[in-house]
């Protein structure tokens, strides 16, 4: 029904003018309570990871490579859930948007950068520092869906520093 409307109204575009994130997009669309099922089922392992990890982390010898996939495995999660709620498209442009480019970008660094210290380079102070880095970048980027947040954390730190 609502795709004629939509041509009736003489806003369909014809397929050979789509693009492929038009296509993706339409592809994908869930039901309201389907998105938000998903958003809460995302939600809820990714915040039961972070606190798992930091159970984890007073296992000795390994604890602190548990933590550091649980705690970057929550926040991953944590993210997606929000691609529940907006859409996938939706999500990775606001995550590009000029006011969020530097936040997501250090922030998938430090996800990647915590998993290769773990891993890779088995540097656990390395990947400490990664996952503090992790939780501030988060946090940085969350702020910015919030009107003034920034700004506010900015003068409060100004004001602190002098």
């Amino acid at each position: 029904m609502d795709k004629l409307k939509s041509v009736l109204s003489g806003e369909e575009a014809s397929s050979n003018d789509r693009t492929i994130l038009q296509n993706v997009n339409e592809a994908s669309t869930l039901a309201w309570g389907t998105r938000l099922k998903g958003f809460i089922a995302c939600f809820v392992v990714g915040a039961a990871c972070t606190v798992l990890g930091v159970c984890m982390l007073f296992i000795p010898k390994i604890g602190l490579i548990l933590f550091v996939v649980f705690y970057t495995f929550g926040n991953v999660a944590a993210l997606g859930s929000t691609m529940f709620l907006m859409g996938p498209v939706k999500q990775l442009r606001r995550m590009c948007d000029k006011t969020r480019a530097l936040a997501t970008a250090i922030m998938i660094t430090c996800l990647v950068l915590t998993l290769c210290a773990a891993f890779w380079w088995k540097n656990i102070g390395l990947a400490l520092l990664f996952c503090v880095l992790q939780i501030l970048s988060f946090s940085w980027y969350s702020l910015s869906y919030i009107p003034w947040a920034r700004e506010a954390i900015m003068k409060l730190v100004a004001v602190c520093v002098k």
